[in-house]
Order: C-alpha cells, then structure tokens, then sequence
C-alpha cells in the first residue's frame, strides 16, 4: 500500500527506489520539522518541552520493542526493565569513572544488549505466550537485584540512586529544556539506524523468521540467530532510552516506575501505532503520552467535583481510560495508526480517483 501510484509514477534508478525521502518537498517538510523541534524551547512552554523530552526516550524504546516484536514477532515483557538497566549503566559510570553522557550511553547501550541476549536465549526453545513468560522474567529479577544486591551501588532497599548534572565541554545541561536537544540527537540516529535496518538483509530475516521461521530456516536464514540479534537491538535502544530517561530524572532505580504495568504500555503503543512499521513507535507514543496526561487532568477534575470519591477516581481513572482506548484501537484500527497514515497518502496520490 505504502508503494501505490498512479501510472507512469514509477522509480529509474537503485538510488531513487531505495530513497526514503523521495522528493525535493520531502526534505522541505523534514528539515521545517526538526528546525521546529530544535527551536522547543525557545517558544514552547515547559508541559511542550518536557513532553518532548519524554516523547524520545519512548520512542527510542518502542523502536527497539518494534523491531523484536513487529519484525521479528518475539514478545518480550521486559523492556522496562532493560530501561532500568541502561540506567544504572550510564549513571554508575558517571559518577564512579566520571565518563561524559556520549560515552556512558554508548556503554549502557551495549551493557544492555548483553542483558537482551541473556533473557532472549529462551527464544531458541519456545515462541508466543512460552516466549511471553520466560521474557517477564526480567520484569522480576532485575528490580529484585536492584534492591538487594551491590546495595552501595544500586540503592539498596531505598530502590534509587542520584546521578549528577549532565556537561559537556563543560556546559551544564541542568534544566529539561537544554537536555532536550540531547534527546532530540539520540532519537534522530536511532531512527536512522531502524530505518536502515528494516531496509537490510538483517531486516528481512526477521520478517521471514516472523511470518514463518520454519520456512524461513529452508531459505537459510538461521532463526536462532536472527532472534537473539532481534532481542540486543531491542535491549540496546531501551539501554539507550534508559540512559536518557535516568540522566532527564537524576535518578534511577525501581521506585521511578520501571515496572510490568510500563511495558504493557510499551506493547500497547506499538499496537495502536502499528506493528512492523517505521512510524508505528511514533504514533503510538505521542497518542498514549498525550491520552495519558488527559486522563490525569480529566481524573482530576472528576476528583473535585466528587470529592467523597477523589480517591478512587485518581487511582482508578487513568487504568479504565488506558483499556478503554487500547479496546476502541483493537476493534477500529487493528492495524494500527500507520496503516490509516498509508491509506491516507495512497488516496491522496490517486487522487481525484482515490476510490
């Protein structure tokens, strides 16, 4: 769908066919796009700016969870944790070795993909909801370990460290809106690199190792590897994200909400953005980033127009909106945001004879 023009539309070289911004219009539009997000936080309120920075490391994580669950179609429920991980990583070298963030988060990213291939082993043996056990695992052991292991290091059983203020070359990045721009870099090469890798030979192994290991085995691709490189990539970019989210906070550790119920989200945003798709992680994090601070606002105002009964709708608010949303996804757009957004280009390009 995403490739339907009309006749005599059609590519003349390698290079054109293989460009993902096709025409001149296109790198208008994305050079307009990024000089609007780099210039945030010269016009944008600080609810803007954070809800940028917030939107990155997310999408950083979803474009991992994308890749092992979209292309490849391994469930995994431990990308949360994986966060938590590239937390620790990046902060722990921080303060103990005094490494710069361009360096802690490149080691955090890495130390996080080993940790991606330890809890992806079981991928060898088993698949779908097997798969979906044996990854919750990490859900569990990592904050276990966090709490009652290298006590001095990891917090102990108060669940969180402090991390210092992020420099470098010596300019402090102590308030969201200048650590912004470092978000808005990682996110751009994180985007970059998924998009190459679906376009790769990498990227169509996993396809066929989704839609039929079996055959795809025939075809010589070895599933075995295929999918414990699916769960480093996923595990490196929640290393990433991870770093990202930790340095944002100054902290990191199990009491800053790395927990089962984050890395439903986290499926669920693929879900709703669609699967297997380049602007899935997109779609889906800014709509449930966006629904979610609504229905805090709306739980909110509930609460103090029933005040006998604030309590329970603060708590129990948020959860009911969160399923409703993903129920009216799931029964409206099963394939997602991203396949309406092809559908939308694909009637524009035929226009007037879209139907």
């Amino acid at each position: 769908m995403s490739v339907l023009r009309p006749a005599g539309d059609f590519d003349r070289s390698y290079e054109q066919d293989m460009s993902v911004l096709r025409k001149n219009w296109h790198w208008w539009v994305t050079l307009a796009a990024l000089a609007a997000l780099f210039t945030v936080p010269m016009w944008g309120s600080a609810y803007v700016v954070n809800l940028i920075n917030r939107l990155c490391y997310t999408i950083i994580a979803i474009q991992g969870l994308n890749l092992l669950t979209g292309y490849c179609g391994q469930i995994s429920l431990g990308q949360a944790s994986f966060m938590m991980v590239g937390g620790y990583i990046s902060g722990l070298t921080m303060v103990y070795w005094g490494l710069p963030i361009y360096i802690t988060i490149p080691l955090a990213a890495l130390g996080t993909g080993v940790f991606g291939l330890i809890f992806g082993l079981p991928s060898l043996r088993v698949k779908g909801f097997y798969l979906a056990m044996a990854t919750l695992a990490a859900q569990f052991i990592i904050p276990w370990l966090s709490r009652h292991s290298f006590r001095d290091y990891l917090g102990g059983t108060s669940g969180f460290i402090q991390l210092p203020i992020v420099e470098i070359a010596g300019q402090p990045f102590n308030e969201i809106s200048r650590y912004v721009y470092i978000s808005l870099v990682c996110v751009i090469i994180t985007t970059v690199i998924t998009t190459n890798i679906t376009r790769t030979k990498l990227g169509r192994a996993f396809v066929s190792v989704r839609d039929n290991d079996l055959a795809a085995e025939l075809l010589g691709v070895n599933p075995f590897s295929t999918k414990l490189r699916a769960f480093f990539i996923a595990a490196l970019f929640a290393g990433i994200a991870g770093a990202l989210r930790a340095h944002a906070q100054r902290g990191v550790g199990s009491e800053f909400g790395y927990n089962l119920v984050e890395s439903i989200t986290f499926l669920g945003m693929i879900v709703v953005g669609g699967l297997g798709t380049r602007l899935g992680p997109f779609f889906g994090a800014t709509i449930f980033i966006l629904l979610e601070d609504f229905a805090i606002n709306v739980g909110t105002e509930l609460a103090l127009v029933f005040p006998d009964h604030a309590a329970g709708l603060l708590a129990s608010f948020r959860p009911i909106f969160f399923g409703l949303m993903l129920m009216l996804f799931l029964i409206f757009e099963p394939r997602g945001i991203a396949y309406r957004w092809q559908l939308i280009k694909a009637s524009w390009r035929l226009r007037p004879f879209s139907r």
